[in-house]
């Protein structure tokens, strides 16, 4: 029973760690008119050019990756996530002249994402680029055309190795973009619904919403 409520305890007190931690590391990002910049792209190439958000990262930050362009695609902006090897054996032809590329790498030395950034420009050498990272001073960074950074604060991850506090502050500058894509396109309520037919989300965006 002591081992127990030892363990709970513990656990207890890791979690209010963690949660103090990654909260730090999401007030720590950096707050710069990059942001104003990306929106702005965005909207440019997606919405008065007719092209997409390509969206790619590589092992867990090609997770946030994906879900960043599901959730672009879920809110009216249509966005597709690209493997950076798969796009090296064909998958590049998904990428079309008036497209943006949102590109994630916590460390900005990603070999497979810097390899990308040469097939995107060797196949339109204007497309515009959109990078994630934590490392201002990375070749990735310095090869963007805009630049958002997490702030670089350690992982919670015991070792300091696994992605967690990282891929939450991944998660978060996903989330500023989206948003603001949102506000500045007008998407309405109306239009969520229409990309929304099951579960819970449908039936919610076709209630009046109660005050």
């Amino acid at each position: 029973m002591n081992f127990m409520q030892d363990t709970n305890q513990d656990i207890l007190e890791s979690m209010r760690e963690i949660l103090k931690a990654e909260s730090k590391a999401i007030a720590s990002i950096p707050v710069t008119g990059q942001y104003a910049l990306a929106v702005e792209a965005i909207v440019e190439r997606v919405h008065k050019r007719g092209g997409k958000l390509v969206s790619s990262g590589m092992g867990k930050a090609g997770q946030i990756a994906m879900n960043i362009a599901t959730t672009f695609a879920s809110t009216g902006t249509p966005a597709v996530n690209l493997h950076p090897s798969e796009a090296q054996h064909g998958d590049l032809g998904i990428v079309q002249p008036n497209d943006i590329v949102l590109l994630i790498s916590n460390s900005g030395k990603t070999r497979e994402i810097i390899e990308l950034v040469d097939l995107l420009h060797g196949l339109y050498p204007d497309i515009p680029t959109i990078v994630i990272t934590g490392a201002p001073d990375s070749p990735l960074a310095q090869m963007a055309d805009i630049a958002l950074f997490t702030a670089g604060e350690p992982e919670v991850c015991p070792l300091g190795l696994t992605p967690t506090t990282s891929t939450t502050m991944m998660t978060v500058i996903g989330d500023v973009l989206v948003v603001n894509v949102m506000k500045a396109i007008g998407f309405t309520r109306a239009e969520y619904a229409k990309r929304h037919h099951g579960g819970y989300l449908g039936i919610a965006s076709r209630t009046e919403r109660k005050p």
